[in-house]
């Protein structure tokens, strides 16, 4: 009976209403053009000729090779219609007002920010390579490096939720919550009446969620709830029944921000397993940072950012600007917090990633969730390994995506021959998304390391150097290592036919997944 009810109400839902709505017109865009196809010789090679034409674009382009040839493999496969469906689901080419957009968003980043003067007035005379890295991310996002004057590292859920709600009960002027996913339970009803109680205390309170992270977990109208308690409210990029690339791209941002004073970033959502109140997979393993000082400045100006873009209200930014303390206490090292967005066509977080793999000299440390990486990142992971670095990488032993669990070990045996080591949280789903190397530099964010985060969405991460944050995340991953399974080469290559004729399919699909 409950199972039946779980159907009749999911049948009901938004969600299955609007994907009804586009297999629908999937169908007739197919009909149409099977029907165009049947009217005669000329049309048949016309749409065949388009499907030439598209293979040659995506062969000329500069996109990723593992998306190119998914598309090329669809398109060969299914010649009248692949063609049609790339032009559609897998151009990811902008309009021209779209690309403006994101460039001035660039520009317009370091109109509001300072020179980017301690990368080489001091990362870069104490280290030239993480140097370049600053320079590299101030380069193509417009965020400069900071003094770390005072930033803490939360190597569980809900300990940084506490925090969080320490510091929300102190907002006096405004407080900017950005989040992927919202689930009704404990976690979001004592974050809800906070916020309620602070905006009767005159607080503003902007609240920015994804519409299709939280499309399967608020009912139908709970905007409208949100936004009679006197919230803003942005729901990011609506999931509508129209067919185009854009559904693909993801606010998967967590940010919370409060008077510009403290701000929060991590792997956690709004949900009761991201601090362990209800059990799905396990113990949920999360991370996630709190920075303050004036760094925080760049999570406000990222945040008010894609509000703009989102609802295209006018925003001074400056009235959301912190006074600097007179009397700062001595920084601990520095921190640049950086957004990354899918529509400037500039990968900066895999970039980062890779420059912190290819710098390394004793040792690169890493969580995730998924390891759906491309030939590139891999090649890079393995060369670090074979030069003698320790290259860790831990993921979940319990997983909440089969297909992706199932890519993610596809990856294992070439790691592992060239000497990664590859550990499985045994605990339950690890969720945290973590770098660290030589003791030096780490990222702390909301990036998956999955062609999803790296193409697709909205992320966003804080890159410290020197950092006494640094040191923390190293520390939690060694406490970390002995709740997991370190796989052996042996296991990784032993696999029955049928999971390796699975990781061949879905590899060819993994972009797109």
């Amino acid at each position: 009976m409950r199972t039946f009810k779980k159907v009749i109400t999911f049948m009901f839902s938004r969600l299955f209403m609007v994907a009804l709505m586009l297999v629908a017109q999937v169908g007739l865009l197919l009909v149409l053009i099977f029907a165009f196809s049947q009217v005669g010789f000329y049309a048949y090679l016309f749409l065949n000729l388009i499907s030439l034409l598209v293979v040659l674009a995506i062969v000329s382009n500069n996109e990723n090779p593992s998306y190119k040839i998914t598309w090329i493999i669809l398109i060969l496969s299914f010649p009248i219609i692949g063609g049609v469906f790339y032009l559609l689901l897998g151009n990811k080419r902008l309009s021209e007002s779209l690309l403006a957009q994101a460039n001035q968003a660039i520009e317009e980043t370091k109109e509001h920010m300072p020179a980017n003067h301690l990368c080489d007035r001091a990362l870069m005379q104490a280290s030239p390579s993480l140097g370049l890295q600053g320079r590299y991310i101030y380069n193509m996002s417009g965020n400069p490096l900071w003094e770390d004057m005072d930033s803490t590292f939360f190597p569980l859920g809900e300990l940084m939720f506490e925090r969080m709600m320490l510091e929300m009960e102190q907002a006096e002027r405004f407080i900017f919550l950005e989040f992927f996913i919202v689930r009704p339970g404990m976690m979001w009803d004592r974050i809800f009446d906070l916020l309620k109680r602070k905006v009767a205390q005159g607080v503003e309170v902007r609240f920015m969620y994804d519409d299709i992270g939280t499309i399967r977990t608020l009912p139908k109208g709970y905007d409208n709830i949100i936004r009679e308690a006197g919230i803003k409210l942005c729901v990011f990029n609506p999931f509508r029944p129209r067919v185009n690339m854009i559904l693909n791209n993801r606010d998967h941002r967590k940010v919370l921000v409060i008077d510009g004073k403290a701000a929060f970033c991590g792997g956690i959502n709004i949900a009761d397993e991201y601090i362990n109140a209800v059990d799905r997979f396990g113990h949920w393993k999360d991370t996630g940072v709190m920075i303050r000082g004036p760094a925080v400045w760049g999570f406000t100006f990222m945040f008010l950012q894609l509000w703009q873009f989102s609802t295209s209200d006018e925003i001074d930014f400056n009235a959301y600007r912190t006074p600097i303390d007179p009397c700062p206490p001595p920084p601990k090292g520095l921190v640049q917090v950086f957004g990354d967005s899918p529509l400037d066509r500039v990968n900066v977080t895999e970039t980062a990633y890779r420059n912190i793999i290819s710098r390394s000299t004793q040792y690169v440390y890493i969580t995730t969730p998924y390891l759906v990486i491309n030939y590139e990142m891999e090649s890079v992971l393995c060369a670090a390994a074979e030069s003698g670095i320790d290259v860790r990488i831990m993921t979940p032993y319990r997983y909440d995506k089969w297909y992706v669990h199932v890519l993610t070990r596809s990856h294992y045996a070439r790691l592992i021959r060239s000497g990664v080591r590859i550990l499985e949280y045994t605990p339950g789903f690890i969720h945290g998304k973590t770098f660290v190397c030589d003791d030096e530099i780490c990222m702390v964010g909301t990036c998956n390391m999955d062609f999803r985060s790296f193409y697709l969405h909205f992320e966003c991460s804080a890159s410290f150097y020197g950092s006494d944050t640094v040191m923390a995340v190293k520390e939690d991953f060694l406490d970390c290592q002995p709740r997991c399974h370190e796989y052996t080469l042996e296991e990784a290559e032993k696999v029955p036919l049928h999971i390796r004729v699975l990781r061949v399919m879905l590899k060819v699909f993994a972009p797109l997944i």
